[in-house]
């Protein structure tokens, strides 16, 4: 039985019907896998994780934070066998999306993303309070966010970055800092609700409320930590004076209802931003430099600059030297200033992306390359059979495969694209960046895209890497 299957038997056997679509959802740094499921007159997420003890530990936050009043999906049906299960469909729009949106739109951080962030940080002392009489033994993979946790994180930044960025350091010198490090971060309160990966993409909004999900890693320890993940996100970018108001916010919510110490507080708070940055840079590095996924190196400069930030104007009340020399090469390391990686050879980014929220940006600083326009195509979303499809799903496929323009369309793009490759290739060119645009990103731009790009793959010795802008 595939994956599908299994939730497609799910959800009969939870609803007494079969499902009338189900629909892929990607997952970036995932390993599991989600779909959009369509019956009963209502939409539902389904997931798909073979790692029970991670299921278990989700079930579990699941039921006891939406009894402390914690807005959370709610999970409908488990399989008999723990690996798949279907939950509350939240919607696509995330703060980190609505941020996203602004800031493309020339809007940035305004008030009323100043208001929602407010409200998150009041949830989330509310949560890291209400949550500390959890039963932590359910937590995955660990019950606590201790020194072995840290040191996992450490290791991830040393192996998953440092060697892959062929950052030089001594491996000696830097356990001595690590270990430092970890005992002062420790040497605080340490017995709140930690929810782990609690950043903008893990917050949902529904009908004007903020929804929280992926707190499977959630365990016990500092309250700084989670602090630290929601105001220095990588691609948030928030400016720093409204992360000093957001965090003098939080700290007046959380004060309200517990005792604690500000300028202790204030102080180990910046060694957790640094922990989690760290963290940050080695998930990075492993997606984007080993596996090749090159959305995950946009990231790594905006990484940086949060380095750059605590660095040069929050230093720590402990001595770090060779830890501090890593970090100047860091910054100063061209590797991780233009984020590419190391091929031989051409690189293709095909981008789809919404005409209505501009053109996209050329990371690598090039310039140039290709911007097709296909709104005078024929549109599948005037059709309400299509508006919840992109161009990667059958019906969409189908549709635009059926009307000649769309193939003349293409075969035109392959002829210009095709020439530019050749002589890329011969000149030994490291990147091109070709763009479908439509009206909204989700049909036409994707269908172009990916067609674009398996042609790409299937006739020209080169690294393809596909972008849907809008899709992500």
């Amino acid at each position: 039985m595939t994956n599908e299957e299994a939730v497609q038997q799910l959800f009969h056997s939870w609803s007494g019907s079969d499902p009338t679509e189900i629909l892929s959802l990607g997952a970036h740094g995932s390993a599991r896998n989600y779909w959009r499921v369509v019956g009963n007159g209502h939409t539902y997420i389904a997931t798909w994780n073979d790692d029970v003890r991670e299921n278990e530990a989700f079930f579990y936050y699941a039921a006891n934070l939406a009894q402390r009043g914690v807005r959370v999906p709610t999970v409908h049906a488990i399989s008999d066998d723990r690996k798949c299960y279907l939950q509350q469909d939240l919607g696509d729009t995330t703060l980190y999306s609505l941020l996203y949106e602004k800031q493309r739109g020339g809007g940035g951080f305004d008030s009323q993303m100043l208001t929602l962030y407010k409200q998150v940080l009041d949830d989330l002392a509310h949560m890291q309070i209400a949550g500390r009489d959890m039963d932590f033994t359910h937590s995955y993979p660990r019950s606590d966010f201790d020194a072995q946790s840290i040191q996992w994180d450490l290791n991830y930044f040393k192996y998953c970055f440092l060697k892959l960025c062929h950052i030089p350091f001594d491996e000696e010198l830097l356990e001595e800092d690590f270990h430092i490090l970890t005992h002062y971060l420790l040497n605080t309160d340490c017995h709140y609700f930690l929810y782990r990966d609690f950043q903008s993409r893990n917050i949902m909004l529904k009908d004007g409320q903020p929804y929280y999900i992926d707190f499977q890693g959630a365990r016990r320890g500092a309250a700084q930590y989670d602090v630290a993940s929601l105001l220095y996100s990588s691609k948030s970018n928030i400016p720093e004076p409204i992360r000093k108001e957001l965090l003098d916010h939080y700290l007046k919510s959380l004060s309200s209802r517990t005792d604690i110490n500000f300028d202790d507080f204030r102080q180990r708070f910046y060694g957790y931003v640094l922990i989690r940055i760290m963290q940050a840079l080695g998930a990075y590095g492993y997606r984007g430099y080993f596996e090749h996924k090159d959305y995950f190196l946009g990231s790594i400069p905006l990484a940086v600059n949060n380095l750059r930030t605590i660095v040069e104007n929050h230093p720590l009340p402990v001595s770090l030297p060779h830890l501090t020399h890593v970090f100047h090469l860091i910054i100063d390391h061209q590797t991780t200033q233009s984020a590419s990686l190391d091929h031989c050879g051409l690189r293709v980014t095909v981008n789809s992306f919404s005409f209505k929220k501009g053109l996209p940006q050329d990371p690598t600083g090039n310039g140039g390359g290709y911007v097709f326009d296909c709104r005078a195509l024929p549109n599948p979303g005037r059709y309400p059979q299509y508006k919840t499809y992109t161009g990667k799903d059958r019906p969409v496929i189908e549709f635009l495969q059926a009307q000649p323009e769309v193939e003349q369309f293409l075969s035109a793009a392959r002829q210009m694209v095709g020439a530019s490759v050749t002589k890329y290739l011969e000149r030994n060119f490291s990147n091109l960046s070709v763009s479908f645009g439509c009206t909204g990103g989700q049909h036409r731009s994707v269908y172009c895209a990916e067609r674009l790009a398996q042609w790409i793959t299937e006739n020209f010795n080169c690294q393809v890497v596909i972008n849907h802008i809008e899709q992500h």
